[in-house]
């Protein structure tokens, strides 16, 4: 089973605009590759046991849910907050939207 889930994620890894795609790119960078993959690996796993526990179709999140998931006010400030704690001075202002 482990070896079946290990292809199943490096393909999802693999795949264009998928949330297995992203969230493999999000781990790779921090914890290598190897166990990003083992991570997608478990959310197949996860996804696959409430799919057949529920009897729902498969509904990927997309490749943007990670972005979505946050706040952008609460994500704007905190960035203002790390910029004054290392000894900038800023005010944030709000651009068109063009």
């Amino acid at each position: 089973m482990r070896t079946t889930l290990t292809e199943a994620a490096k393909a999802g890894a693999r795949s264009k605009g998928t949330y297995l795609s992203a969230q493999y790119a999000r781990l790779k960078g921090r914890r290598g590759s190897k166990k990003a993959t083992i991570a997608v690996g478990h959310s197949i796993l996860v996804a696959t046991y409430h799919i057949l526990d529920r009897r729902l179709p498969y509904e990927d999140l997309g490749a943007d849910y990670f972005a979505r998931r946050h706040d952008p006010k609460r994500h704007a400030a905190k960035l203002v907050r790390q910029l004054q704690a290392i000894g900038y001075n800023v005010t944030p202002e709000e651009v068109e939207a063009a």
